[in-house]
């Protein structure tokens, strides 16, 4: 997982590896906190929408939810 600086600092994703192919997040499209985990709605350069959520005690990210584009 790469990430950039976000909207008010946080960190956000720019790339991941989802096997053994590597995917760029092209847009945000909504991110929203909850108690323990921020949670990042993106677009990859593969048309389809992920889910992504990091874990703010171990800093690690993870894939949620894949929807595979139309």
């Amino acid at each position: 997982m790469t990430c950039r600086a976000g909207h008010g600092g946080s960190e956000e994703p720019e790339a991941f590896t989802l096997g053994e192919r590597r995917v760029r997040v092209t847009e945000i499209l909504d991110r929203w906190p909850g108690v323990d985990h921020l949670y990042c709605k993106v677009r990859g350069d593969d048309g389809a929408r992920y889910i992504l959520r990091r874990d703010f005690e171990i800093l690690v990210w993870e894939l949620e939810v894949y929807e595979a584009a139309e």
